[in-house]
């Protein structure tokens, strides 16, 4: 039974969302802001962290920050009434793995929190890859590129783990969506477009020439041109 921690301040969306998650056969734990939410992350150790952005003592964004430079890789579910596209790009580079923007349907809720337990129960391909100076381990979840280094989100290393398990090959945008967030997001949220430009960025920062191929009205492709 995978274990969910829920964290907001609002309390009845709190309790609403522990019995919708209960219902589904999820092991439920709640903190209703982010000093508590720290404590229930080191006591539980959950799988999928549900996290309110805005909320007293410690925000979520101060938390994601937090467990990341921690190395925790929970997958995080933000919350939040910010709908512009500056905050969605803020809290996907600050480490999370969805956003969901509120008022939300509990179904939608649902829907995520099973795609994230898809991207958790697929992620068995253990085997390190290399590529054209990149090599990935994802036993150790190190990734290098000629050798140095790269500090790359959980989102971000499986994406990467991704193109490499698939090299030289055209990957379709909704075949990535798929097999790495564990659903079709939907194209007005450009969720892969931002991810492609955050591994573009990093892969690309000392002058190595680009890998990840754009083609046109189709997806990506990870090759060297």
């Amino acid at each position: 039974m995978a274990t969910v921690l829920i964290v907001d301040d609002d309390v009845k969306l709190l309790k609403m969302l522990q019995r919708t998650l209960t219902y589904e056969g999820l092991l439920v734990i709640t903190a209703s802001n982010g000093v508590e939410a720290l404590k229930q992350v080191d006591a539980y150790h959950p799988e999928i962290i549900i996290l309110d952005w805005m909320m007293p003592k410690m925000d979520g964004m101060e938390v994601m920050r937090q467990l990341r430079s921690e190395n925790n890789r929970a997958s995080i579910l933000m919350l939040t009434a910010r709908d512009a596209i500056e905050n969605r790009v803020e809290g996907l580079e600050s480490g999370a793995d969805d956003y969901l923007i509120k008022p939300f349907a509990p179904p939608e809720l649902v829907a995520r929190v099973h795609a994230l337990l898809r991207r958790i129960e697929n992620k068995t391909d253990k085997r390190p890859v290399s590529f054209a100076g990149l090599h990935l381990d994802p036993t150790a979840h190190l990734a290098t590129l000629d050798g140095a280094a790269l500090e790359l989100t959980p989102t971000e290393f499986d994406l990467l783990h991704y193109f490499m398990r698939h090299p030289r090959q055209v990957l379709e945008r909704a075949q990535i969506l798929t097999n790495v967030w564990g659903y079709d997001f939907g194209g007005e949220q450009n969720v892969l477009e931002v991810y492609v430009g955050y591994l573009r960025k990093k892969l690309e920062a000392n002058g190595h020439p680009r890998l990840i191929q754009t083609v046109r009205g189709i997806g990506y492709a990870l090759r060297v041109e």
